[in-house]
């Protein structure tokens, strides 16, 4: 079909209508030409091309995901449909073997995706200056052998699968997180994640539930000149403190001039619920459930929900200020 054809075409131009207001609008505001960067991506020394470039099929794996489809199969049929691939940037539909093949090499660098994105929303002016950081529950298909069974604390039940700790700000945005065995993560993950949201911007807050009360990581923070803000949990001690935060005790012991209002902790420790609205949008995403079998497939995944999170923010953020544009929801 020549482009004379295309542009004559009602129903291409009806496509083109429903996109504006579906995921086409989420390639709208960000280039994802920056994938070319990663040495991953490049040709292999054989000689042999690429059938697709990164980019169109990085549009191809969002607009999947936003439509809740998973897996490789259900992806590629997906992609098959001729406003979809068209809508994505391809030139014709990507082959199973390319989809495949760009999952496989883009789980060597979804961090590095990631990152890129969140560093796409903090120069929007995306985050505020309260970080809010909570762990969610990552259920895995029953065949996969790599998942174990793990207990959410929230739901009172067992599950089978992974976890992910996620430490979010602003219009529930992620911009730090670590895919875990179990939904109740080790202390050593949480300084990871709270030291790579650090190293995005510096806020005033950071906000958790009493698993975050470690006299490690409220030190960390406070020596960043954050006030991490945190239930004490006298369940480990017989000689329980007389205080409703650990933060209270660090800045007796360690400040004489320091003061912090009960009001204003409570305040802020209010504030928790954005990172769970944040933890829903991303399932909604596709975090909750793992359709790929495998720690590792399963962590691409987590990654690329995470990824659409972000892509969907930053989209809202640059239309909201046209009245004529449509918001994308999740």
């Amino acid at each position: 079909m020549s482009s004379a054809t295309l542009q004559d075409d009602p129903s291409v131009e009806s496509f083109f209508n429903v996109a504006e207001t579906e995921t086409l609008a989420l390639f709208e505001h960000l280039s994802f030409e920056f994938l070319a960067e990663f040495d991953v991506f490049a040709p292999a020394e054989t000689g042999r091309t690429r059938e697709h470039e990164p980019p169109e099929l990085m549009r191809g794996f969002l607009h999947c995901y936003y439509h809740d489809t998973y897996g490789i199969r259900p992806i590629e049929r997906e992609l098959q449909n001729t406003f979809v691939w068209l809508g994505c940037g391809f030139d014709r539909p990507p082959s199973r073997d390319a989809v495949d093949r760009f999952l496989t090499d883009l789980e060597h660098v979804v961090d590095d995706v990631f990152d890129h994105l969140v560093e796409q929303a903090a120069c929007r002016g995306l985050l505020d200056l309260t970080y809010c950081i909570d762990s969610t529950d990552v259920r895995a298909m029953p065949a996969d052998q790599d998942a174990s069974k793990c207990y959410d604390p929230t739901a009172e039940e067992y599950y089978h699968g992974y976890g992910c700790t996620i430490i979010s700000t602003g219009q529930k945005i992620p911009i730090a997180a670590e895919f875990t065995e179990s939904k109740q993560a080790p202390e050593e993950t949480a300084m990871r994640v709270t030291r790579d949201a650090l190293a995005v911007a510096k806020p005033m807050w950071m906000v958790g539930d009493s698993a975050y009360d470690t006299l490690d990581w409220h030190d960390h923070l406070l020596a960043a000149g954050v006030v991490p803000v945190a239930p004490y949990n006298a369940r480990n001690t017989d000689d329980p403190k007389d205080i409703e935060y650990r933060v209270e005790d660090r800045i007796d012991e360690h400040s004489e001039d320091v003061q912090l209002k009960q009001s204003t902790l409570d305040e802020t420790y209010n504030r928790r619920t954005g990172v769970e609205r944040t933890n829903e949008s991303v399932k909604d995403c596709g975090l909750g459930r793992a359709f790929a079998r495998g720690r590792v497939h399963a962590r691409a995944q987590v990654f690329l929900a995470l990824c659409l999170r972000l892509v969907v923010a930053i989209t809202n953020y640059e239309r909201g200020d046209n009245p004529g544009s449509t918001v994308i929801t999740v």
